[in-house]
């Protein structure tokens, strides 16, 4: 697969075009369901969503393996506390129109943003009410820029060559985390901890930017 990527701006504002040299760069026909995302606040910023920096199509970057999170033991502090045991890499898609296109067979992609969102945290298992915790506990032991939710803009004009005889597929989203996280109580008994909840959870990052990838048909 050939890749010759020109991020060529980042703009907010009024809709921008998405053409192809070969062929025109459309949006996916089908109306996608948003993701179920929590309204919690960034913890460090009374603004809902975080300022957004766009990377375009990081490669590879969904390829490692889900990786343990280790934790130091904790002898002090509340009686009750939140551990991230896990993270994933995971470009989490907007899942509105206006951010997918596809084109081919063959020839170069160009498109851009034309509908403004937000990407929203979710938890896909355990309860919503844990979820501040979560993205809290997440900043600290995953990444800084983890955000309750984000904002994407208009604009992001991106280029991507297609394969020979290949449909290419450009998705705008953010470059979050797939994480597994558990609840503990204070045991009473020195360092440890007796488990009370546990769950899983997408967390969207502040940086931004487009997936490709390539299909037969």
């Amino acid at each position: 697969m050939g890749i010759d990527a020109r991020h060529a701006a980042i703009a907010a504002g009024t809709a921008l075009f998405c053409f192809g040299t070969v062929g025109t760069a459309v949006a996916d026909g089908e109306t996608l369901p948003s993701a179920a995302g929590s309204s919690v606040q960034d913890q460090d910023s009374p603004a809902a969503a975080a300022e957004t920096t766009g990377i375009t199509d990081r490669v590879n970057y969904e390829d490692e393996e889900e990786v343990a999170v280790v934790e130091p033991k904790r002898c002090d502090g509340p009686s009750t506390w939140i551990s991230i045991t896990s993270k994933q890499a995971y470009h989490i898609p907007s899942w509105w129109n206006g951010t997918k296109f596809k084109d081919g067979p063959g020839g170069t992609m160009n498109v851009s943003v034309t509908k403004s969102g937000t990407i929203s945290s979710e938890m896909t298992t355990g309860a919503e009410a844990e979820m501040s915790g979560v993205i809290a506990k997440a900043k600290v032991s995953v990444s800084a820029k983890i955000a309750g939710s984000v904002s994407v803009t208009t604009g992001h004009i991106y280029s991507h060559d297609i394969s020979k005889n290949k449909y290419g597929h450009l998705q705008y989203g953010s470059w979050g985390y797939k994480v597994s996280w558990t609840k503990y109580r204070s045991s009473g008994n020195g360092c440890g901890g007796v488990k009370i909840a546990s769950g899983k959870a997408t967390l969207p990052t502040s940086e931004t930017g487009w997936k490709y990838w390539e299909t037969s048909s």
